[in-house]
């Protein structure tokens, strides 16, 4: 552990930091997972209400550099074409 008083109020906050992130990060999981549930039971309007969470979590996500912005695009733009093909 650190010694000096600014090493240790940087300890503090990257532990706080750390365990929001990893909060995030399981959401986004938790959206995405929901998503594709949707779409293996071929339910249209789960989906399509599914898909909207999911790319409002991921967008948030990527705006407070959690995750990197082409990730979040990447998983976005995934999502939504499993959702199209359901119509």
């Amino acid at each position: 552990m650190a010694n000096h008083k600014s090493a240790i109020k940087r300890h503090r906050q990257s532990l706080k930091r750390r365990d929001r992130n990893r909060a995030v990060k399981t959401r986004i999981k938790n959206v995405v997972k929901a998503v594709r549930l949707a779409v293996e039971s071929q339910d249209q309007d789960v989906a399509k209400a599914a898909l909207l969470a999911a790319t409002v979590v991921l967008d948030k996500a990527a705006s407070k550099k959690v995750i990197h912005w082409r990730t979040a695009s990447r998983k976005v733009s995934r999502l939504n074409q499993a959702v199209n093909k359901l119509s």
